[in-house]
């Protein structure tokens, strides 16, 4: 069956049950494991929640964004670990633990793809499916060194697969290799509708500036060199003249409201232990009035318009993933608020316009790893993925 238990804190330990998938395929002879959110057939879906788990029944089908990857010919090897209702950036649950960073001993893996992120880097799968809606495919890809992406938003089904805030919701995966990062796009994102040729090179010199120190830039300047190798020299460009800050506050307000009104009820019924700052967010959601959420959501059609035009159809910004490697795991709880509060400020970027991310491990600092990210227009995401390709094997 291959792995369910393991010394990295990654998977759930659910008993294994045998998942069809196809015999043959582009993805045959590949191992895949699933965040916990996403419904598999033979198994409960937990979303980081004892309660939850408690009332999840045996599913017999899988999510369509699973299932399209057992019809391509992956194995299935087991659900992954997630922060509880995937509402965190830092991959500590206190219910079932924090999943090993092997590639940053002693650091957060991320979240709330936990799990996933902690197989992918250990080793323990070929590919791991994951969920982004603030940045949790993408930080984590980060923290771990993998590829990830975040997909056009809408792009993937999210059928049998738990919201969160359904304006920012996507299915993502990782890899630890490029060429598997590659031979899974078709499957998992289907063809662009339009050929993309991404050949002007953006540079978000106010997401650069969100870097917590010149340590991080000159980190990153090799892998902008090894961009630059591919596209060639980037325009410098400022996206927010009002600082990425006021695009945070839109997410926070928007994210935190659809949360709400997604789990509230439920939060309010069971009044579930949770992690600390979990139920905060959700409470801070509980609490957006009406009049806050309009202006947010009106604030966001400006950003999204004005980043779609800078792109155009052939634009890609480049920017950090994250301001800085993975937080330490025993860090304070106030020290690793402020660094999501930072780190949001560069991942809602994609989050508010709904655009493509893929993030590349290209970069480290400390020996811990360090991610680029190259965004682009919407609907670019197999042009993404393969220029994400081109730039890594010309290394």
């Amino acid at each position: 069956m291959g792995v369910i238990n393991d010394e990295f804190g990654a998977f759930v330990a659910y008993n294994a049950v045998e998942v069809d998938h196809a015999a043959d395929g582009p993805l045959a002879g590949l191992t895949l494991a699933v965040k916990d959110i996403y419904d598999v057939a033979g198994y409960p879906t937990g979303c980081g929640s004892p309660i939850k788990l408690a009332e999840s029944p045996i599913h017999r089908t899988s999510a369509p964004a699973v299932q399209r990857m057992l019809d391509a010919g992956a194995e299935f090897i087991g659900k992954t670990n997630t922060d509880e209702l995937a509402y965190s950036l830092n991959g500590q649950n206190m219910h079932t633990g924090s999943p090993v960073n092997v590639r940053a001993p002693g650091r957060i893996t991320g979240g709330s793809s936990s799990g996933s992120a902690a197989a992918m880097a250990a080793g323990l799968c070929d590919l791991a499916i994951g969920s982004d809606t603030g940045g949790s495919v993408r930080a984590p890809a980060s923290y771990c060194g993998l590829f990830g992406i975040r997909p056009t938003h809408g792009r993937v089904p999210l059928d049998k697969t738990m919201p969160l805030a359904p304006s920012y919701d996507v299915a993502g995966y990782f890899a630890d290799d490029a060429e598997i990062f590659l031979k899974a796009a078709p499957v998992f994102l289907g063809d662009d509708e339009t050929a993309f040729t991404l050949s002007r090179p953006l540079r978000a010199d106010d997401a650069f500036a969100m870097l917590m120190s010149e340590r991080e830039a000159d980190a990153l300047k090799p892998a902008q060199m090894q961009i630059a190798g591919v596209l060639g020299d980037a325009q410098s460009v400022t996206l927010a003249a009002d600082g990425l800050d006021a695009g945070y506050w839109v997410f926070r307000h928007i994210q935190a409201h659809e949360a709400w009104q997604v789990h509230g009820a439920w939060i309010t019924e069971h009044d579930p232990q949770m992690t600390p700052g979990v139920r905060e967010r959700f409470e801070f959601g509980r609490d957006r009035t009406s009049a806050e959420v309009d202006a947010a959501k009106a604030k966001r059609r400006v950003i999204t318009a004005a980043l779609e035009d800078l792109l155009g159809t052939d634009g890609v910004l480049i920017l950090p993933t994250v301001p800085s490697i993975a937080p330490m795991r025993d860090a304070s709880g106030d020290d690793l608020q402020a660094f999501r509060e930072r780190a949001l400020a560069i991942l809602c970027i994609s989050g508010n316009s709904g655009l493509p991310q893929v993030s590349l491990p290209l970069a480290g600092l400390d020996d811990c790893p360090l991610g680029i990210s190259l965004l682009g227009p919407r609907g670019s995401d197999r042009a993404l993925v393969e220029l994400a390709a081109a730039i890594v094997a010309r290394h």
